[in-house]
């Protein structure tokens, strides 16, 4: 078989995710706190008919001769860089200007997260939307409104207070956690994310304190998809689809010429 037909083949595999990504981009432009990915290639294995030659006092050298084989998926990244921050002008939306993640507890599993869309439980916890607890500095607990708090605010460093009795009081402070590569965390929906075996171990800590961001109440991190990128890339991708598909029909004909020598 010709190897132009595996190589388109491989070709169109590839391209298909770089769409499926794409797609998925595109499909979280407005999650709050998303972070885009992509997708990176490589090639594949060459062979090789002739080996390269050294020069001689008599002849120079030659370049080796190889056939490409292909190519294959070399990576797709999480793009961690900050997003634009959207006003909301509620005490419960959060957002980080800055490094650092909040750090949720769910069904006694810990998460992170950039979406700080937060709210009331019954109970009067501060949990995510679907109802972890937001932690405080060093992962100490949960943070707790009593029901008799009125006028709650937060400050850019994480603190929550509220007036309770007439009097302001602390109610707890919210903590950042960063990580050396946040690229390389693993995401498990619902806006959390897993550390991973190449994230590096999670670095608690203060809001605006060791590298953390600071707490910004009242605004919301929007997703860091840029649309006129992904729609470029759309094309970009489209196009590569459809040239690996002319390799195959190429093929393909070549192949039937063959197949009709015999006649």
């Amino acid at each position: 078989m010709l190897r132009s037909m595996y190589s388109g083949v491989s070709g169109l595999r590839n391209f298909q995710t770089k769409l499926d990504v794409i797609g998925n981009n595109i499909a979280n432009v407005n999650t709050y706190g998303f972070k885009k990915g992509r997708i990176t290639f490589k090639d594949l294995i060459s062979q090789t008919s002739a080996g390269a030659g050294g020069a001689t006092d008599t002849m120079g050298g030659t370049n080796p001769k190889q056939i490409g084989l292909g190519s294959a998926i070399a990576s797709i990244d999480t793009i961690a860089d900050q997003s634009s921050l959207q006003t909301t002008n509620r005490v419960l939306d959060l957002a980080i200007e800055g490094d650092g993640y909040f750090e949720v507890a769910k069904n006694g599993e810990t998460m992170y997260t950039r979406a700080g869309n937060f709210y009331v439980d019954s109970a009067g916890s501060l949990v995510t939307s679907d109802g972890a607890y937001v932690q405080t500095v060093g992962g100490g607990g949960n943070i707790v409104i009593p029901p008799e708090a009125t006028e709650v605010s937060i400050s850019q460093d994480g603190t929550v207070n509220a007036i309770v009795d007439g009097e302001l009081q602390p109610l707890g402070q919210i903590g950042l956690t960063r990580f050396n590569n946040p690229g390389g965390l693993t995401k498990v929906g619902a806006n959390f994310f897993k550390p991973s075996a190449n994230s590096g171990e999670p670095l608690q800590g203060t809001p605006g304190q060791e590298g953390n961001g600071l707490v910004q109440s009242g605004f919301l991190e929007m997703s860091n998809v840029d649309m006129s990128e992904e729609f470029t890339e759309m094309i970009i991708a489209q196009r590569a689809f459809q040239a690996n598909s002319r390799i195959i029909t190429t093929s393909d004909e070549i192949l039937q010429e063959l197949v009709n020598l015999k006649r």
